[in-house]
């Protein structure tokens, strides 16, 4: 199964519109395993909370909260989070 990760990562290189294509895919027939990568990014601290609210559909609020619950650790918000909370609440409203 390594190779198959391994080429993932070159494909990303290589072809990044094929990898986004393959993650759009996960994402639509196999919504489970795409909030699994989602989470697990955030956990290996590989994207921000705002980022992982947006991926997901979700307010950051509800993210937090159901992190909360799941017993996952928040991070506190980067500078980078905030730039991003912003940019999604302009967008929006």
């Amino acid at each position: 199964m390594e190779w198959i990760i391994q080429g993932l990562q070159r494909l990303s290189e290589i072809k990044p519109d094929a990898l986004q294509k393959v993650m759009s895919d996960i994402k639509d027939q196999r919504p489970e395993i795409f909030r699994s990568l989602v989470v697990i990014a955030y956990i290996d601290g590989k994207i921000s909370i705002s980022k992982a609210s947006e991926l997901l559909g979700l307010t950051r609020i509800e993210l937090e909260t159901e992190f909360k619950a799941r017993g996952i650790p928040i991070r506190s918000l980067s500078e980078d989070d905030v730039i991003a909370e912003v940019e999604m609440l302009r967008a929006c409203c």
